[in-house]
């Protein structure tokens, strides 16, 4: 079984939550299994070992982003940057707002957590609508950062926000795929 398939056969899909319709793709199941978490965090360490690929820092993105991202950072020997939600940092912060489908929502990222020239991996667990993602960049860029690749665990294209942040000029490494929402 090769890798992508291994890891997806580990995601559990939970149908109709949090409402009617939706199709949830939790990866808990991928952390619960020792072996399975070690294939998973291989698999992106792997990849940014590569020095055109190695970044400076890792940023996660609130919450799940900080469980692939500090596990990462540290098999990399580089910093962590958490992306908080508003009103969970404590120090100096700046902030960015993006749309919900229902509403909108805030993110967040201390004034210090990255110096100009950075060069930055932004992750997450799962790719929908890109919202979240993208107002992680621009929160980086504001800081000077540079984030040269945008990482998630799952895509679900079918909801549009690996294309847009595609489209946006961010390049992106996604290691499960799934049709439906």
């Amino acid at each position: 079984m090769d890798t992508t398939a291994f890891l997806k056969s580990h995601i559990r899909t939970v149908p109709d939550w949090p409402a009617p319709g939706v199709q949830f793709r939790d990866i808990t199941p991928l952390l619960q299994d020792p072996r399975v978490f070690r294939v998973l965090i291989d698999t992106f360490v792997h990849r940014y070992m590569e020095p055109s690929l190695r970044p400076s820092v890792v940023a996660g993105l609130d919450a799940r982003g900080f469980i692939i991202g500090s596990v990462l950072a540290y098999e990399l020997g580089v910093g962590f940057v958490p992306i908080r939600k508003k009103g969970k940092l404590p120090f100096t912060t700046v902030e960015e707002t993006y749309e919900l489908e229902y509403g909108s929502a805030t993110v967040e990222l201390h004034t210090d957590a990255v110096k100009t020239g950075d060069r930055v991996l932004l992750i997450d667990d799962l790719i929908a609508t890109g919202g979240t993602m993208m107002a992680g960049r621009r929160l980086l860029e504001k800081l000077g950062a540079e984030v040269i690749e945008g990482a998630a665990i799952v895509d679900l294209p079918e909801l549009g926000g690996s294309r847009k942040l595609l489209d946006s000029g961010l390049p992106l490494f996604t290691l499960v795929h799934f049709e439906g929402h």
